[in-house]
């Protein structure tokens, strides 16, 4: 266990599957504040005109059994989720469930993106990610979370996925209402050659996710620009 910023315990746990069924279900909060949420989104498009107030999916049930992460998840719009997330997740009975890649170079680091200042989360340091919407849900209405990591991670770095060795099954972090499952994944390239190719992508694409890219060899190269969920998992791996 570790602890995040506001003294809760983070839960990391191995997971073999994670099954999560999209399901329609209203959700209070976006319905209740539906007032405060727009003029909090309006608010924040002032300086960011660039957000776009698009559809995407969260978890409001879920369980873990035997391995397996099993849950519902709803579809929503972008404003209420950022309020949610920005005035520090008053509805907890749902969760920002996400995939990560967890991309390691072959010399054993981890590179990991500072996100964009078109981005929500402008400054901040992540692995490629990206909170699930309609493209990641299947034609039995499941969540895709293997394909969601594969298209982050291309559109993200230009990493495609199916030249990397996946690990098998997941890393679960739980901090607050960050429902992260970690997908560890191993390139054939060093860690300055990826970056390098990395920022070759950024360079070509007109609005990229992100800024820069960083190389993480171990405890001394962790940024205070990283969310407590991110430094939890690689504080595991290092063990």
């Amino acid at each position: 266990m570790a602890q995040s910023d506001s003294s809760e315990v983070i839960e990391v746990l191995a997971l073999d599957r994670a099954d999560i069924a999209v399901e329609s279900w209203r959700w209070e909060f976006a319905h209740q504040r539906r007032a405060e949420i727009e003029r909090h989104f309006a608010r924040r498009r002032l300086t960011q005109p660039e957000l776009w107030n698009g559809r995407l999916l969260m978890l409001n049930r879920y369980a873990i059994r035997d391995g397996m992460l099993q849950g519902s998840s709803f579809e929503t719009d972008y404003a209420s989720f950022l309020a949610w997330r920005d005035w520090d997740f008053p509805d907890t009975g749902v969760f920002n469930i996400f995939a990560a890649a967890a991309l390691r170079s072959a010399d054993g680091a981890y590179l990991v993106g500072v996100m964009a200042s078109t981005t929500a989360s402008p400054g901040q340091v992540y692995f490629p990610c990206g909170t699930p919407d309609r493209e990641d849900v299947t034609a039995n209405d499941a969540l895709d979370l293997g394909g969601s990591v594969a298209r982050e991670l291309l559109e993200e770095t230009g990493v495609d996925f199916g030249e990397l060795e996946a690990e098998p099954g997941w890393t679960l972090v739980r901090d607050r209402g960050f429902l992260a499952l970690m997908k560890r994944l191993a390139a054939s390239e060093s860690a300055e050659r990826l970056r390098a190719r990395i920022l070759r992508h950024l360079a070509d694409e007109p609005r990229p996710e992100f800024s820069d890219i960083h190389i993480v060899r171990g405890r001394d190269d962790l940024d205070p620009a990283m969310p407590p969920f991110l430094v939890a998992y690689l504080e595991r791996v290092w063990r």
